[in-house]
C-alpha cells in the first residue's frame, strides 16, 4: 500500500508516534502491526497502546483511524467485521472450538479500510486474507463504538445465529465465554 502522510497535527496521539520516533502514517502502521495482540484496560484511552506496547484489533485501529483523522484523512475508515472464526484463519483458537463442538464461531473483527483497500495491523502477521473468505457483515464505526456498541452489535449477531442454527447447544452466554476463551488462546505467546 502506497497511502501515506507526514505526522504533523498538534495532538496527544500524534505527539504520542512523534515521541517514539514514527513520523509518518506508514510507519505508525508498521508499528502498531508489531505491538503483541493483547486486550488494554481502558479501551477509551487509545493512546494506551502505545504506553503498554500491546492492542486488540479494537484498540490497535481505533488509534490508527483517530490519527489518521487528526490529520483529515477522511479516507481512512474504521472497519467492523463479523467473520467466521476457525481453526484454520485463527489457528490459536482450534483447541477451543474442537473442545466445544463448533466448526466456528461468529467473530467481531476491527481493521481499517484505506482508499479502499483492508488493512490489518491486528498482529505482525495479519494479512486480510486471514478472514475476508469468511467474511458475513461488515459496517464502518467510530472509534467510540469499540466498546459497548461493538459488545453489543456481536452479542446480538450471536444471538441470531443461535436462532438460525438450533443444533448448536449453547446459550447465549456460555458461547460467550466460549468467545472469551478463543480470544485468551490469542493472548498466548508463541
Amino acid at each position: 500500500m502506497e497511502f501515506n502522510f507526514p505526522i504533523t497535527a498538534n495532538d496527544p496521539l500524534s505527539a504520542a508516534f512523534l515521541q517514539k520516533g514514527i513520523h509518518n502514517f506508514s510507519n505508525a502502521l508498521q508499528y502498531v502491526r508489531h505491538l503483541p495482540y493483547g486486550r488494554n484496560p481502558d479501551k477509551t484511552r487509545l493512546e494506551s497502546v502505545l504506553e503498554e506496547g500491546r492492542g486488540t484489533c479494537s484498540t490497535k485501529h481505533a488509534l490508527l483511524f483517530q490519527l489518521a483523522h487528526a490529520h483529515n484523512q477522511g479516507n481512512v475508515l474504521l472497519c467492523m467485521g463479523i467473520f467466521r472464526m476457525n481453526g484454520q484463519n485463527t489457528p490459536r483458537v482450534a483447541a477451543t472450538l474442537a473442545a466445544h463442538n463448533l466448526d466456528y464461531i461468529p467473530e467481531a473483527h476491527n481493521y481499517l479500510s484505506v482508499e479502499g483497500t483492508i488493512v490489518d495491523c491486528t498482529h505482525a502477521h495479519s494479512q486480510p486474507e486471514d478472514f475476508l473468505p469468511d467474511l458475513l457483515v461488515e459496517t464502518t464505526i467510530l472509534p467510540e463504538q469499540i466498546t459497548a456498541y461493538k459488545v453489543q452489535y456481536h452479542r446480538n449477531y450471536l444471538q441470531q445465529w443461535l436462532q438460525e442454527h438450533p443444533e448448536i447447544p449453547y446459550t447465549l452466554e456460555e458461547l460467550w465465554t466460549i468467545r472469551e476463551q478463543c480470544i485468551q488462546d490469542l493472548s498466548v505467546k508463541g
